[in-house]
């Protein structure tokens, strides 16, 4: 592999990982929730559970998108556009919605990494409506190449899991560093910032299928 390879590769599978991770829906408050009611690392052992079932969903959104690839090629401006709406949608969406209604009580027990693991896997992956939100991301990166082969899969799908752990991370020790200043209604300004992120992200990914469809000659590198 290239070094090229690796500049190209490398800043987009983290920065998948961690958008995937970002959103603060159920997941998320549960992982705040056990920050502040069982301590940080119950909490980042449920993250852990969150970001594997996030792997397992961009791993067959991955190998779905690898089988059409010639398709992928003949349709790229349509894929990135649809893509770019994909993300504009949802970070509209995430702008709007209010994270605090998923709070749910929190059932207090002894730390059970193991469980903290699955619990944070099952409520992830329990919500398949994520594969659109990682095709978006997918086609909005154009994450997959047709010249990949299995070494550029493997760091790829590895990178995507450490991004959404740096997320959890970071996550569970802002929150543990700042418990007694936290507030829940914050989560509504997170959320703001990150659907603000993603509709920008959107508009630049469709501006930049147009310029690709229509302004060949014109050359703009943007991640």
């Amino acid at each position: 592999m290239q070094i090229d390879s690796y500049i190209y590769l490398i800043p987009r599978a983290i920065a998948i990982g961690i958008l995937v991770s970002a959103p603060m829906g159920p997941i998320g408050m549960l992982i705040i929730q056990r920050t502040l009611s069982k301590g940080r690392w119950p909490a980042f052992f449920t993250g852990i559970g969150a970001g594997i079932s996030d792997l397992m969903y961009c791993l067959l959104t991955g190998f779905g998108l690898s089988f059409v690839t010639p398709f992928i090629e003949a349709h790229q401006f349509m894929i990135q556009l649809i893509g770019g709406i994909v993300l504009a949608a949802f970070g509209v969406y995430l702008f709007s919605k209010n994270p605090t209604r998923a709070l749910q009580p929190t059932k207090h027990s002894s730390n059970n990494y193991w469980g903290d693991v699955v619990s944070g896997f099952l409520l992830t992956f329990s919500n398949p409506l994520i594969l659109f939100f990682i095709i978006g991301l997918f086609a909005r990166f154009n994450f997959i190449l047709p010249e990949y082969e299995v070494h550029h899969f493997v760091i790829a799908y590895s990178l995507i899991l450490a991004g959404a752990l740096i997320w959890w991370y970071l996550v569970t020790f802002l929150v543990n560093k700042l418990r007694k200043r936290f507030n829940v209604r914050s989560l509504w300004i997170i959320n703001r910032i990150i659907g603000l992120i993603l509709l920008s992200m959107a508009l630049v990914g469709v501006a930049m299928a147009i310029q690709t469809e229509f302004f060949p000659n014109l050359k703009i590198e943007i991640l």
